[in-house]
């Protein structure tokens, strides 16, 4: 087998001696020895996290040169590649979307609160009874959603 040279482009910031990493027309290129290994669109989370993680778990980098590297936490990269090994490589791509997402604090939900609120049951109580956190139900007394009956 021939030795390859590790030659990067001249923009490429080094991961470690034999892996680096350029950004060019909105995409983020990872090269081995010079030779692109993997690419993702600059605004492509899921694709850097899959990547990174790839990276980690295929022993190319540790995830401390990645994190220097590519200046983020240690633990989202050390994360990122558990995530890898133990629920494979479709997680990072069909996940669902859950920002913004109150599954628990459904319009039936509001809709009870506000029946077991006009009945002048305690915060606690009614979280309790709906299977939510009090803070839940603070957060929506507070932006409006629920109004809370007025003790006299």
């Amino acid at each position: 087998m021939q030795m390859q040279l590790p030659i990067f482009p001249q923009s490429t910031k080094l991961i470690n001696a034999s892996v680096g990493f350029f950004e060019k027309d909105s995409f983020v290129y990872y090269l081995h020895n010079g030779s692109p290994i993997y690419c993702h669109d600059k605004n492509d989370l899921n694709g850097y996290r899959f990547i990174v993680a790839n990276l980690t778990t295929t022993n190319l980098c540790t995830a401390t040169e990645l994190s220097l590297a590519l200046g983020v936490s240690n633990r989202n990269m050390q994360r990122y590649a558990k995530t890898l090994r133990l629920k494979s490589a479709k997680w990072f791509f069909n996940r669902p979307d859950k920002k913004n997402d109150a599954h628990k604090f459904t319009p039936d939900k509001l809709l009870e609160a506000q029946g077991l609120l006009d009945e002048s049951i305690p915060v606690v109580s009614v979280a309790k009874q709906l299977g939510v956190t009090e803070g839940a139900i603070r957060y929506h007394i507070k932006q409006g959603s629920l109004k809370k009956k007025d003790v006299q």
